[in-house]
């Protein structure tokens, strides 16, 4: 299983995981990934922060940070790769997914083949 952080977005989530202790020079906490059923195509992509992974979590260390990817949505982000974009315009994690099939204009949604579930209309 692999899932890839940018350069950029691993110091965002390193950053954010520090939080309020930034003397401490790793995380204690580590960022949950999943794959749920909702949004506009079908599934939409799930960030956490959270102290421990679940029994059957998949876990990931990509530079300092750990990645805890919920056992259901393996398949579905295996090869993700996550940045982090600064712009003018917005600003925010973007998720490359090589399995996903489909994707809303707002890069939070995609669909993976015959076994997306039915999307909710954007609003």
């Amino acid at each position: 299983m692999t899932v890839t952080l940018t350069e950029k977005a691993e110091f965002r989530l390193r950053e954010l995981l520090l939080g309020s202790n930034p003397k401490t020079s790793k995380p204690t906490k580590g960022i949950r990934l999943s794959a749920k059923g909702g949004g506009c195509n079908g599934y939409e992509y799930g960030m956490e922060v959270t102290s421990a992974p679940k029994p059957d979590d998949m876990v990931i260390e990509q530079g300092q940070v750990q990645i805890y990817v919920d056992a259901n949505s393996i398949t579905l982000l295996e090869g993700m790769v996550i940045d982090f974009v600064e712009g003018v315009m917005e600003s925010g994690f973007k998720f490359t997914n090589p399995n996903a099939k489909d994707t809303c204009s707002c890069g939070k949604s995609f669909s993976a083949g015959d076994c997306t579930p039915q999307g909710t209309p954007c609003k």
